[in-house]
C-alpha cells in the first residue's frame, strides 16, 4: 500500500522511489511503474530501475533501454547496456553495445590526453598583442598631440 503512495507522489514529482520500493515493484513485475522511473527519475533511479528491468528480463522494455543506453550519466548507460546484453537480443544490438563501451574507453583516453597537454602548457602572463593594450596606445599617442 505504501508503494502505490510512493508511486503516486513519484508521478507528481514529490519524492523518488527509494531502493528498496524499486526492489519490492521488481518482486511483483510491475514494470510499467520501474519503466517510468526509468524515463523520469534522477540519475540513481533510472540506474536502480534499469538493473531491476534486468532481473525482470521482460523484452518489452527494450525500446526503453535503448533510450537509457544513451543516457548522460555513464552508470546508468552502463547499466542499461548490461540489462539489453543480459535480454540476448540480436546482432546488431550487441554490436551497437560493444561499440558504445568503445567509445566511451577513447573519450576516456582522449580527455586524459588533453588534461596532459593543456597541464603541461605554460601560458605567457603579458600578452602585447591584446586589443585593450593597442587602444591604451593609440589614446596615449592622440593625448600627445595638442588640442586644436
Amino acid at each position: 500500500m505504501a508503494h502505490t503512495f510512493t508511486y503516486l507522489f513519484f508521478k507528481m514529482k514529490l519524492i523518488q522511489p527509494s531502493e528498496n520500493t524499486i526492489m519490492d515493484w521488481r518482486d511483483v513485475n510491475a514494470v510499467d511503474k520501474i519503466e517510468y522511473a526509468l524515463k523520469h527519475g534522477n540519475y540513481k533511479t533510472r540506474q536502480l530501475a534499469a538493473e531491476a528491468l534486468e532481473q525482470i528480463g521482460r523484452p518489452s522494455s527494450i525500446p526503453i533501454l535503448l533510450n537509457a543506453m544513451n543516457d548522460k550519466i555513464q552508470k546508468v548507460s552502463i547499466a542499461a547496456l548490461n540489462a539489453l546484453e543480459a535480454l540476448g537480443c540480436n546482432d546488431d544490438l550487441v554490436i551497437s553495445i560493444t561499440r558504445k563501451r568503445f567509445n566511451w574507453v577513447k573519450e576516456l583516453r582522449d580527455k586524459e590526453e588533453n588534461r596532459k597537454v593543456k597541464k603541461d602548457k605554460k601560458h605567457n602572463i603579458y600578452r602585447w598583442k591584446r586589443a585593450s593594450k593597442e587602444s591604451f596606445d593609440r589614446v596615449k599617442e592622440q593625448l600627445k598631440k595638442p588640442m586644436r
